[in-house]
């Protein structure tokens, strides 16, 4: 066993999405990222009363979504089989959009009525060409079903969000063998390895003041690229002071044309042009009450500007 190369550290921009909340995602090529597509990271946002924005109704084709909530609470509705749910602090939506859905994301009604921090992430996942076009499929995961390990050394933990380790297993099913790990350091003296196989690609996003990569630095927002040679992810503190936390992901790299408009990601142009069709042709379905989500996030944006909030994100 050795550890994998740092190949790059890069940094993360400012970016608006959805409703109109911020986040940041990492500058790279997405093909440089392989199998994953993006990572966004949003917040820590603090939201007034009647502020806080989501993601009203959209479409997806041709990958995977994961929404990984750290604080808040989203409530989600989709139109391929009518599911509805909810993830707070610590839960998994694992969503496959296969052939195509439509897809809403909104405050929970307490955050909006009353406020609060959101933050969290969202992860797209390439699909192979081979089930790009499979049935939609969900899987919300509690936090409390999430497997956690002890680090090696000191305080902290590894949630196992998918993939394996020491032995524990995820339990979420993944289309691809894809590893992802959040990894939290309490003290300076906290390590950890995260086994990500040869021949798959490992990245290391440091959501939390900073971390060692396999002898790296990689400060709060920064994003780490590694090779997919050796086996071995090692995560530690920055300093003797210090903690921090990470997402670890990893998974095979995918060798076939990538294709990608917006919230449709193919493997030619002509599948776009198709996607975009059926879109607009009704073929993803529709979700009740998407007016009212689309003026609920009208308000929201007209309240944000009208006061004196704003995101904390650094």
């Amino acid at each position: 066993m050795a550890p994998k190369e740092v190949i790059s550290v890069s940094p993360s921009r400012r970016c608006i999405e959805g409703g109109g909340f911020v986040v940041r995602r990492p500058d790279l090529d997405p093909r440089d990222m392989s199998p994953f597509l993006m990572l966004d990271h949003f917040g820590p946002t603090c939201y007034g009363p009647g502020e806080a924005v989501g993601a009203p109704d959209h479409p997806h084709r041709g990958f995977e979504t994961i929404s990984y909530i750290l604080q808040g609470c989203v409530e989600h509705k989709d139109s391929n089989s009518g599911t509805e749910g909810r993830i707070g602090p610590g839960d998994v939506q694992w969503m496959t959009a296969g052939r195509g859905v439509i897809h809403s994301e909104m405050p929970s009604p307490e955050m909006l009525e009353n406020g609060g921090t959101m933050e969290g992430f969202q992860i797209w996942v390439n699909l192979p060409a081979a089930v790009k076009m499979c049935e939609p499929r969900y899987q919300d995961i509690s936090s409390a079903c999430i497997p956690e390990t002890p680090l090696q050394q000191g305080a902290g933990h590894v949630r196992i969000i998918a993939g394996t380790h020491r032995n524990r297993h995820a339990v979420i099913e993944t289309h691809t063998a894809v590893h992802f790990y959040d990894v939290v350091l309490e003290s300076n003296d906290a390590i950890d390895v995260i086994s990500i196989p040869e021949g798959q690609r490992a990245f290391v996003y440091c959501y939390s003041q900073g971390l060692m990569v396999n002898g790296k630095e990689v400060l709060e927002g920064r994003f780490a690229c590694l090779s997919s040679t050796a086996d071995q992810v090692i995560i530690s503190a920055l300093s003797s002071t210090s903690s921090g936390a990470a997402l670890v992901l990893g998974g095979v790299p995918f060798h076939e044309p990538l294709a990608w408009h917006g919230p449709f990601v193919m493997n030619t142009q002509a599948e776009i042009r198709e996607a975009m069709r059926d879109y607009q042709r009704g073929d993803f379905g529709k979700i009740e009450g998407a007016e009212q989500r689309y003026e609920q996030t009208r308000q929201a944006n007209v309240r944000r500007e009208g006061s004196d909030s704003s995101d904390s994100l650094r």
